[in-house]
């Protein structure tokens, strides 16, 4: 739990009760999460509903005070809910309005949480929404509530309220709201469920559980007589029903005092004699027949006509409010501007949501003259009868009957034209807009690393006008008929037109021969789906990264990347086509150790070091849920047939089991001696099995939570365990190189097979059971005939152990991941690898086919999960630079070359203004650790694991010296500056000086007490220092080969030492995340840098002392202060171009400025002023070039 939860002080009395920890939250912690939480204030909602009608009149609603259903709801301890029913215009609203402030005037009443709800507004208009108004209002009113809130926001962030399962999260927290023991008696009212559109059944049942299982907890609910509601309330036990229709003589009575009122507000208005108020009273009163809607229209209507002509005009209002809103479209037919006000009409009764004043000119086409004018479209909006409001700049109908009245009426030609042709008008209007309006950077938000949370809106918004179109221009095009837009949809087409031009700008705004448009869609959904990440955080990034790290062949780049880059010279080199990678998911703090499909492939879990298990939504990359529970690491993860349980494995010896639909842990299950590294539920789910460190496999009843068999039998830690189909046999996979076959029913071991020359790490079965398969740490994966444990096959490829298989479920297809960093996929009848999928930049531990085998996830230790479609890899021709990790790269001093040495053996020299390998240097047996150029070029030296050092000719591509001697990996090279000696620093725990003339060893320095990282000569190579994992640094007198002075200081190890240009200087980077300064001549630190990360490069600038250059860019190190608050020494500022410090970022004086998809972070870098070089875990080798100065 974060320490500002933390309850603190001194108990003064004895308390009772529950002690919130929310009196120590940050001071803006709990606002914060009021205003994720909030869509909107249902007491602001009720305040305008009030004002919208006129204000509230007690003598309207108390007669429900007096009614005996409410009085039982109000004093029966059982009956909790009150349901209160009627047609359109009887007065529900104002009633429960009236009933709100009669529940809040009454003392101790505990508390009170409404929501009203509006078919026509998106934002209260869902179960979602309905919701959050609640647990807005019950946590404002009692503020120890959030932590309830804090439990699952903390974990999942705004995004918890607005993601597809955001009704399950808020649903789990209200229900943890009703069970605090603190909770005081509790009134919940909602309002017109009616108008609840999306997801009105979920809510309904929420009102029935509820109401039933909380007994402090009390309902009140409205809606109109809809027989789909009643039957969900009527499932409620002890329910209470009122119905308007049969208290017809109390609401007439209401309506009759509500008649009263508004005839006195036009008498005094328009001078009413008594006669001509009588007559008004007496026809409302007459033919309003219980509906104040009715009369609150007539009563609207009369408001413009004059004393001496109201009582002529009465008889033309006729009695219900189908017949009164005819006679107001008769009017709008004679109107000299009818054709206009039923093309208004029309779309404000389709659009999703409420138009404002802004975006109306562009849905309708209003006169010009009258489009930017506020009070002429006023005016129009005035002439519309009483069908439309304003609330302040937006348009609203005045009474959701009034919109079913025009879309029942659009068949009897009330409506200009057909539905579907309002859809298509509204469509192609908004279309046209975008493409005039939308442009890059539309707010000027400065920065391509702006953050969207910073984002305020200019004055005036040049959004304003098709915010509205931005949104919704695809459900309206949905909704259109075929015919409509079939030549839209065409090549060259206005929808293809639009894509190509604006699409970036609409992200931003809102993130065999095949047509050219399914092509540019196809793009556009891989360019959203792999950027996404980026565009959601940074939206500008849109034009940036999304653009630089797309395919050279992306029709989206393509659009695009002329016309976008002006603070950009030269960029990396991209594959040709979109790679087999779909999706990248990163959420997890640490390795990634287990992945699984439901079986319908609708869910991800993940398993983690972190200790958490993670569930995803595969198709939007979003995290749904966080479960956390375990207190060491979860090694595996595996979901039940039917999706219901999710069972995970850990380090803590535990297996637990979670309800998916909750996220809440049911069951843990605790009897193994060591860590579990594998679980696995059989296909009905009647029984589960786990595999431990401690050398069994345990049989679980899940529903018991009882271990009914262990099996025994194995020699060593047991890394995997499978089920076949019918559940009859189980296999498991162990450290003794052994695959095990078991009788489930006996427990007994009925075969063993033996062959793998290592661990074996993982077992599946193929879905018929005809075939098992393992991977092994051997390298290799086999495939065996279960019956008769002979090995059919044995598949080879992968360049390291394999940690994890899986074959999909027709067994057409096996994949297996490995710590090579790749995954491959096998054709299991030929044992042919059919496709390696590269991208993780670290070892891939699990792999897992969809049911339909049309993807492939895998999980890895550098803390992502990848969605793969396996089919597109064989297709694809990706950039090979490296075959493996690049460890080093380094640029020439005048960054006309630069030279990167990777894993794979071999040194590449490469021409930075064509983005080419120009020579590839073979030789070294065993990865190469680094590369240094001489200051004039013209030799290159590699240090390898093989022992030795390299020296090169670039210009021929020979080796000229191969330097042996050292007795383990060399790790780092160093020039003296005039060429004549090397340098070397090695695990064997020594440096060596080196006469290049001859190739000859002339000095070996011994004195490190652990592996040598770091060794550099001084300008006039009258000194060498050496920094060491022994945490100090030496300084040696290169002639006698004597050590003269150790530097202690640092905590950990040192990574790089470098000496000033005059060597009055030096400075040392050490893995405790700070550079030292040090005085040579007197061996004091005169200056310690604090970082929030590793350094492995230091180097001084030439000639300004104040500059220190990194890997990670240059610092400012001479205006280093101290934090005021800790004492503690700031990082120093960042100078030019560099990365951040979790390598997500290429920043420009410290500001980001452009995001690193995770295949192309750096596993190594070289920054020489305005050029940056960057070595990747795939072998790729990125290289930038930027202006001298930007403007961000």
């Amino acid at each position: 739990m974060p320490s500002a939860l933390l309850n603190k002080g001194l108990q003064m009395r004895d308390n009772h009760g529950t002690v919130h920890a929310y009196f120590n939250l940050p001071p803006d912690y709990l606002q914060n999460h009021l205003q994720d939480l909030r869509t909107t204030d249902p007491r602001q909602d009720k305040k305008r509903i009030e004002q919208t009608k006129g204000g509230l009149l007690a003598n309207s609603y108390r007669w429900v005070l007096k009614d005996t259903n409410f009085q039982r709801w109000r004093d029966d301890e059982q009956s909790r809910l009150l349901w209160i029913k009627g047609e359109p215009g009887k007065g529900k609203t104002m009633l429960l309005c009236g009933l709100i402030d009669e529940l809040g005037s009454t003392p101790d009443s505990g508390l009170l949480s409404f929501f009203f709800c509006q078919a026509t507004d998106a934002n209260i208009n869902n179960a979602t929404a309905v919701l959050r108004g609640l647990i807005y209002l019950l946590v404002d009113q009692r503020p120890s509530l959030i932590t309830h809130v804090q439990k699952k926001y903390d974990s999942a962030g705004n995004p918890l309220f607005r993601s597809v399962n955001a009704w399950v999260a808020l649903s789990e927290i209200f229900s943890d709201i009703l069970n605090d023991p603190s909770l005081p008696p509790t009134r919940l009212v909602i309002d017109a469920l009616d108008e609840c559109i999306e997801g009105l059944n979920q809510l309904l049942q929420l009102v029935v559980q509820t109401s039933s299982e909380y007994s402090g907890v009390k309902w009140i609910v409205s809606s109109r007589n809809w027989p789909s509601i009643e039957k969900y309330l009527d499932s409620a036990p002890r329910k209470v029903r009122l119905s308007l229709e049969l208290n017809e003589k109390s609401v007439s009575t209401a309506v009759t005092i509500y008649v009263r009122f508004k005839v006195e507000e036009l008498a005094k208005r328009n001078w009413y004699s008594n006669d001509t108020r009588d007559a008004v009273e007496r026809y409302l009163s007459t033919n309003a027949h219980g509906t104040f809607l009715w009369v609150a229209l007539v009563c609207q209507e009369l408001a413009d006509i004059s004393e001496w002509a109201v009582e002529e005009a009465l008889t033309a209002f006729p009695p219900g409010l189908d017949a009164l809103y005819r006679r107001m479209m008769e009017q709008i037919y004679r109107s000299r501007h009818a054709e206009l006000l039923r093309k208004l009409l029309a779309i404000i009764s389709v659009v999703y949501q409420p138009v404002t004043l802004d975006e109306l000119p562009v849905l309708v086409d209003i006169p010009d003259r009258a489009s930017g004018s506020p009070k002429a479209l006023t005016e129009i909006i005035g002439s519309c009868g009483s069908f439309l409001t304003l609330r302040g700049r937006t348009v609203f109908f005045v009474h959701q009957s009034a919109r079913d009245f025009m879309l029942r009426g659009a068949h009897d030609n009330l409506l200009p034209s057909r539905i579907e042709d309002v859809h298509y008008n509204i469509f192609l209007r908004s279309l046209q807009a975008m493409r005039k309006t939308l442009r890059r950077n539309i707010y000027d938000l400065g920065g391509p690393g702006f953050s969207i949370d910073k984002v305020t809106p200019p004055n005036p918004d040049p959004l304003a006008m098709v915010r509205y179109s931005c949104v919704y221009w695809v459900n309206h095009l949905c909704d259109c008929e075929r015919e409509n837009t079939s030549k839209d949809l065409q090549n060259g087409g206005l929808i293809d037109t639009f894509l190509r031009e604006k699409y970036l700008h609409w992200l931003e705004a809102e993130g065999q021969e095949t047509s050219l448009l399914t092509d540019l869609v196809r793009d556009i959904c891989r360019f959203s789906l792999y950027h996404m990440s980026a565009i959601e955080t940074s939206p500008l990034q849109v034009y940036t990264s999304a653009v630089i790290f797309s395919p050279a062949r992306s029709i989206t780049r393509n659009q695009f990347e002329n016309k976008e880059f002006q603070w950009i010279i030269r960029k990396p080199i991209m594959a040709d086509n979109w790679s087999a990678c779909l999706l990248t998911l990163e959420s997890h703090s640490d390795w990634v150790s287990s992945v699984a499909w439901s079986h319908d492939a609708a869910r991800l879990a993940s398993a983690s070091y972190d200790r958490k298990v993670k569930i995803w939504d595969p198709a939007t990359g979003q995290c749904i849920s966080t479960l956390e529970g375990h207190s060491s690491s979860v090694r595996s993860v595996a979901w039940s047939h039917d999706a219901a349980w999710l069972a995970s494995a850990s380090n803590d010896r535990t297996v637990k089991i979670w309800e998916s639909a909750t996220s809440q842990c049911v069951s843990t299950l605790e009897g193994h001696d060591s860590s579990v590294l594998s679980v696995t539920w059989s296909h009905d789910a009647a029984r589960l099995a786990s595999a431990s460190d401690d050398k069994t496999v345990k049989i679980w009843d899940p529903a018991t939570s009882q271990c009914v068999s262990t099996l025994e039998g194995h020699s060593s830690s047991v890394r995997s365990v499978a089920w076949s189909h019918d559940a009859t046999r189980l296999a498991s996979a162990s450290c003794d190189r052994k695959v095990k076959i078991w009788n489930s029913a006996t427990s007994q071991c009925v075969s063993t097979l033996e062959g793998h020359s290592n661990w074996v790490s993982s077992v599946a079965w193929s879905h018929d059971a005809a075939r098992l398969v393992s991977g092994s740490y051997d390298g290799t994966v086999k495939i065996w005939n279960p019956e008769n444990g002979q090995c059919m096959s044995t598949l080879e490829g992968h360049s390291s152990l394999v940690r994890s298989v899986t074959l999909s479920h027709d067994a057409a297809w096996l994949a297996s991941a490995s710590n090579d960093e790749t995954v491959k996929v096998w054709d299991p009848n030929t044992g042919q690898c059919v496709s390696t999928l590269e991208g993780h930049s670290n070892w891939v531990s699990s792999v897992a086919w969809s049911h339909d085998a049309s993807q492939l996830v895998s999980a890895s230790e550098d803390g992502t999960v990848k969605i793969w479609n396996p089919a597109i890899s064989q297709y694809v021709s990706t950039v090979k630079d490296h075959s493996s990790p690049v460890r080093s790269v380094a640029w020439s001093h005048d960054a006309a070359w630069l030279a990167s040495a990777s894993f794979d053996g071999t040194v590449k020299i490469w021409d930075p203004a064509t983005g080419q390998c120009v020579s590839t240097l073979n030789g070294h047996s065993s990865s190469v650790d680094s590369v240094t150029w001489s200051h004039d070029a013209a030799r290159l030296a590699s240090a390898s694991d093989d022992r030795t050092v390299k020296i090169w000719d670039p210009a021929t591509s020979q080796c000229v010296f191969t330097l042996k001697g050292h007795h383990d990996r060399v790790r780092s090279v160093a020039w003296s500056y005039d060429a004549t000696r090397l340098a070397s620093a090695s695990d064997d725990e020594t440096a060596k000086i080196w006469d290049l003339a001859t190739g000859q060893c002339v000095s070996t320095l011994s004195g490190h007490s652990d592996c040598v990282s770091s060794v550099a000569w001084s300008h006039d190579a009258a000194w060498l220092a050496s920094a060491s994992f022994d945490g100090t640094v030496k300084i040696w007198d290169p002639a006698t080969g004597q050590c003269v002075s150790t530097l202690n200081g640092h905590s950990s190890s040192v990574d790089s030492v470098a000496w000033s240009h005059d060597a009055a200087w030096l400075a040392s980077a050490s893995d405790d995340k700070t550079i030292k300064i040090w005085n040579p001549a007197t061996g004091q630190c005169i200056s310690t840098l604090m970082f929030g990360h590793s350094i492995k490069e230091v180097q001084f600038h030439e000639s300004n002392l104040k500059y220190l250059h990194t890997e990670r860019g240059t610092f400012d190190v001479a205006n280093s202060t101290l934090d005021p608050a800790s004492g503690q020494p700031l990082s120093p500022k960042p100078v030019g171009y560099g990365l951040s410090s979790n390598n997500t970022w290429i920043t420009y004086q410290g500001e980001k400025l452009l995001w690193l998809p995770p295949e192309y972070r750096p596993l190594s870098s070289a920054i020489s002023g305005t050029t940056m070089s960057i070595g990747c875990s795939s072998g790729r080798v990125l290289m930038f070039k930027f202006p001298e100065r930007i403007r961000l």
